[in-house]
């Protein structure tokens, strides 16, 4: 099991989250989402069912009323370490699972579900072909998404025992139905029947253009974003403590084990995300550090251009600020060096909308070059790095 914490490492809530069938916690969409809901104050435990992964028992044992049993356990032991959960998210079968343990569990308040099937018995199309012979037999072997997992008859028959939808009718919690209308692998209709069945408050959110297992990053962002927003409806409101900056203006936090080049940065009320573009082996999940160095100057200028024309009462009503960074060859800038090198470069263009004459517009482009950040930014900056022991 893995614990996602807010970059604080002081969540508000707790969540478990529930796997697909065969799957595992290090599915990509997995991760993503548990990550999407630290932002919003949650704690995650996203788990490997018994026998995937690197949970240890067999696969045999990972029935439905398996799957159902591990959530409960799971609850037990942070209700007893840290704090019972009271959030459930599931993917896929997983999703049931979560429907199910929600109805045992008190102290659950939400549930949301993604892609999920509308009865327990759909996960057995996955081994159709070899039903009789699992019938006929105690053991075979079976090959999903082209790996061998060894099943009997007892698992299969697990897959009857529970009526989903009975199960969700008895649920007296607020649902969150995410679901995908070009899933191939458990369609649209098993949303709409769930929909149905379920009690309000419930919500439902089309994931448009995604597959099944949301591989698309974007995809599973997006999901963990809403359900981060939706649930905090339902939970008591609470101040997000933000991580410690020591006193600082903002800290940065990367996780060297689970991320390629993903940072959390914070602020003192404030959090955002900086990573690299796939082509540099980043994810891609937020703005480069240069992208946002350029957008400092750009919003800088575009506040100090409001400032000086509301002083002046010129009708300057929006500014648009264009800039890029890039490197550029000194003899290329016409600057004149004992050495031709390679300089930073921002080039920086202005779009001024309102009733302005030339002379306003030229005053205001020299006023552009004057903003904080472009001053701090031209001049020569020091620096002081110190280590902070534990």
């Amino acid at each position: 099991a893995f614990l996602e914490l807010p970059a604080n490492q002081k969540p508000n809530f707790y969540a478990i989250f529930a796997h697909c069938f065969t799957c595992s916690a290090t599915l990509g969409a997995v991760k993503h989402i548990s990550r999407a809901l630290t932002t919003h104050g949650f704690g995650v435990v996203r788990f490997d069912f018994t026998g995937l992964g690197k949970s240890e028992g067999e696969f045999a044992d990972s029935h439905f009323s398996g799957n159902v049993n591990d959530l409960l356990d799971v609850n037990s032991y942070l209700s007893e370490h840290y704090q019972e959960a009271q959030l459930l998210v599931g993917h896929s079968l997983g999703g049931a699972a979560v429907l199910v343990a929600a109805t045992r569990l008190p102290n659950v308040k939400a549930v949301a579900t993604i892609n999920a099937p509308a009865e327990i018995s759909h996960v057995k199309k996955h081994f159709s072909p070899v039903v009789n012979k699992i019938s006929n037999q105690e053991e075979t072997e079976i090959n999903i998404g082209g790996r061998p997992f060894t099943v009997n008859q007892d698992f299969l028959a697990d897959f009857e025992k529970t009526e989903l939808l009975k199960e969700v009718k008895t649920l007296r919690k607020s649902i969150l139905i995410m679901h995908s209308p070009i899933d191939k692998i458990v369609g649209i209709e098993n949303a709409e029947r769930l929909y149905l069945a379920a009690h309000h408050p419930k919500s439902f959110v089309s994931l448009n253009d995604a597959d099944h297992l949301l591989t698309d990053p974007q995809d599973s962002l997006y999901v963990g974003s809403v359900i981060g927003a939706w649930a905090l409806r339902y939970f008591p409101k609470t101040e997000f403590e933000m991580l410690d900056t020591q006193g600082e203006q903002l800290v940065a936090h990367l996780d060297l084990d689970e991320d390629n080049f993903t940072t959390q940065i914070q602020t003192k009320k404030h959090h955002f995300i900086v990573d690299e573009p796939e082509s540099f082996g980043g994810d891609n999940f937020g703005p480069t550090p240069y992208d946002y160095l350029s957008g400092a100057l750009a919003a800088c200028t575009a506040m100090t251009l409001k400032i000086y024309s509301e002083r002046k009462k010129w009708d300057l009503e929006e500014v648009y600020v264009y800039v890029s960074y890039s490197k550029k060859h000194s003899d290329d800038l016409s600057v004149k060096l004992e050495k031709p090198i390679q300089l930073d470069f921002m080039l920086k263009k202005l779009k001024l909308i309102g009733n302005l004459d030339a002379a306003q517009k030229e005053k205001l482009v020299e006023i552009a070059s004057k903003c904080p950040v472009h001053k701090s930014l031209a001049s020569q900056m020091h620096f002081k790095t110190q280590l902070i022991d534990d």
